[in-house]
Parts: structure tokens; sequence; C-alpha cells
């Protein structure tokens, strides 16, 4: 899939490329990195929300809601009460990605994060809630969302590509 994207990237024109310091979206990078002959810029606000239940299975069988323990942490789903207030991924995110578009000086810049954070930023900047159910996200592996920039540098809308569809799993 990396690779894809990375044939993918050279229809922009790439000027920036900031990547969140975990190992897998390093990985995809890598071949943007290539095809585009542009180093990368490590950048720590790209990185994965912090959950207090990640790495464990989140669901009722043999997930976090079968413990009591855990409930404690599902009180609020608007901040939300398990981990990282979806308010400061937007100012992270939104921080994050202006420091790419200044760093790609008038061309496109590239930021490779994760899915919740990628998500809640985008949702922020079409107008939806932020509280949603992560099955229905729009925001697969590999998947390219753009935000679009005027000439002042505000954000003036979104678009949504997947260029490795085809090696996604079926549903």
């Amino acid at each position: 899939m990396a690779h894809v994207l990375g044939e993918w990237s050279r229809s922009v024109d790439v000027g920036a490329l900031h990547v969140s310091p975990l190992q897998r979206a390093q990985e995809t990078a890598a071949p943007i990195s290539a095809a585009n002959n542009i180093a990368i810029t490590t950048d720590e606000r790209l990185i994965e929300a912090a959950n207090i239940f990640e790495g464990k299975p989140f669901g009722i069988g043999d997930g976090v809601l079968k413990h009591p323990s855990a409930w404690k942490h599902l009180y609020n789903p608007w901040k939300p009460s398990w981990g990282e207030p979806y308010e400061e991924q937007i100012n992270r995110m939104l921080a994050a990605v202006f420091a790419a578009r200044d760093a790609a000086q008038g061309k496109d810049a590239i930021v490779v994060s994760h899915q919740l954070p990628i998500w809640i930023l985008r949702s922020a900047v079409e107008g939806r809630r932020l509280l949603h159910d992560p099955r229905k996200r729009e925001c697969t592996l590999a998947s390219v969302t753009s935000l679009h920039f005027d000439d002042e540098g505000m954000i003036t809308g979104t678009s949504y590509t997947e260029p490795a569809r085809h090696l996604l799993p079926k549903k």
C-alpha cells in the first residue's frame, strides 16, 4: 500500500513531507520520500491520539467493556473521557498541518498521521460533530485526506481518495 501511495504522490508537486514519529507512519512515508526525492520531517504533533485502551481489544465479548473497572473511563464520549480530548487533537493537528503548508512554500505538503486525529480534524473542518462511530470513518489505510487552502492560507475545503483501494480487504 505504501508503494502505491508513493506512486500516487508523483502526481502532486510535493514541497514538504511531515510525518508522525510512529513506525507505521514512517514506513508509509518512505516510498513518498523516495518517489519525490524529498526528506521526511518528523513531527511529534502528528502522533496517534492518546488512549487508555491502547493495545487492548475494545468490545463487549473479550474486550475492555466486559470489565467494570474500565467503565469509569467511558462517562463522556463528547470529550472523550478515555483519552486525548478532541479539541487538543484538532489544535495540534492544525498546528502540524500549517507548519507543513508553510514549509512547502507554495507547493503541496503531504502529512502522514493516524486515523483518529485525521478523522477528527476533517470532521472539525467540515463542521461535523466530533462524537462518531469509529466503524463509519472514511479513513482507510494509505488513504489521502486533503485540506485545500486559499491564497491567504485559510482552509477552504477537503477531499478524500484511496489510491490503494484495490489492496484493501473486501468487506
